[in-house]
């Protein structure tokens, strides 16, 4: 496989993703915290590794979601979801250390 198409493909995948995961939030009002993450341009994989932190600042804070449920594979698997002015709220008191975290945390403070 030529390697430049490889790249290519990934970043029409990572777009595509985010795209998606904004429409989607958009649409409904609401997203999972990883939703929101994904929407300002990470991976899932380092989606889920943020949202693990911006859950405990969440109970921290006192944030509470609607509870839903979501397709997971061939599954339902509970889930909640925050507004985009909750979390605006929840990045706020949030303090990541790497740098693509605090860059999509920074945006999604600002979407709010």
């Amino acid at each position: 496989m030529i390697r430049t198409s490889r790249s290519r493909r990934a970043t029409v995948k990572a777009r595509s993703i985010a795209t998606r995961a904004a429409a989607r939030i958009a649409r409904r009002g609401t997203g999972t915290l990883a939703s929101h993450a994904m929407a300002h341009g990470l991976s899932h994989r380092d989606a889920a590794s943020m949202v693990g932190t911006l859950r405990k600042v969440a109970a921290k804070l006192g944030v509470v979601g609607t509870i839903g449920r979501t397709h997971a594979g061939r599954r339902m698997r509970d889930c909640t979801r925050y507004t985009p002015i909750q979390v605006g709220l929840i990045c706020l008191a949030y303090r990541p250390r790497k740098p693509a975290f605090k860059v999509v945390a920074a945006r999604l403070a600002l979407a709010a």
